[in-house]
């Protein structure tokens, strides 16, 4: 990890915290690294059930890009792995959450976007800003079925901001909550999620995802293939015998 990014343990509960505050923690290629490194050990790490991405600070989770870096290097097209884009360029099968803690703007936006849970502090707020400065978002393309199409014209084409209440209305964010409780409220989410059974949680993920790809019938196939090993699985047994023994069940994830 480097300097610009922290990856701690809280429990089950993986924190990849981006910390350039005094850059609003704009997507530097150390923060990108970071990222990636984050994102690849939280995958590899058996102790985390859960990943927070998070900004350091009180004024921003990310606000984009670095464009005093993107001038410098005279950066047109972005690679391909620029930056991690969640189940697009790299394959996150545990469940993530974004805890915005201040603004979300272009890059900072794709990343809370990728994330399959958002918190947001009472203060954050959220944009597409690209259009401002003849860059790109082709990231943005899931807002098509994410949001009712206007609303994801409006947000694409102004590059204006809403605020995190708005952002709750068109779904966009799970939980707002005041920013000095942004951390607790997050951490009880993801713990909540950490208790449940690894593989059916993976598998909800999946299944979630399966009507933006396919057609209803193919995805209630794809489902019942998904579901499959679940239900073949030692947790399946394990989590009937703790209700019936009266005792927490004890997850193997297999």
């Amino acid at each position: 990890m480097s300097d610009a990014t922290t990856y701690e343990l809280e429990g089950p509960v993986a924190w990849l915290t981006i910390n350039r505050p005094d850059s609003r923690n704009a997507l530097s290629k150390d923060v990108r690294d970071g990222l990636w490194d984050g994102v690849r050990r939280f995958n590899d790490d058996d102790a985390a059930r859960v990943l927070v991405v998070t900004g350091s600070g009180d004024k921003a989770f990310c606000a984009g890009g670095d464009l005093k870096e993107m001038a410098q290097t005279s950066l047109e097209v972005p690679p391909p792995d620029f930056m991690p884009q969640f189940g697009r360029n790299i394959d996150v099968p545990k469940l993530t959450i974004a805890a915005v803690n201040g603004v979300a703007y272009a890059g900072g936006f794709a990343l809370a976007q990728f994330c399959d849970l958002c918190v947001a502090a009472d203060t954050a707020r959220f944009a597409v800003t690209e259009v401002k400065v003849g860059r790109g978002s082709p990231w943005a393309t899931p807002l098509s079925w994410m949001l009712p199409s206007r609303i994801a014209m409006q947000i694409l084409v102004t590059g204006d901001p809403i605020d995190a209440r708005r952002a709750h209305e068109l779904g966009l964010v799970n939980e707002v909550v005041p920013a000095a409780e942004l951390h607790s409220a997050t951490q009880r989410l993801a713990e909540r999620v950490a208790t449940n059974a690894p593989l059916s949680v993976m598998a909800s993920k999946k299944t979630v995802q399966l009507t933006a790809e396919l057609p209803l019938g193919a995805a209630y196939d794809e489902a019942e293939r998904i579901w499959e090993p679940v239900y073949k699985s030692a947790d399946a047994q394990e989590g009937p015998a703790a209700f019936r023994d009266k005792r927490a069940p004890q997850w193997k994830g297999r």
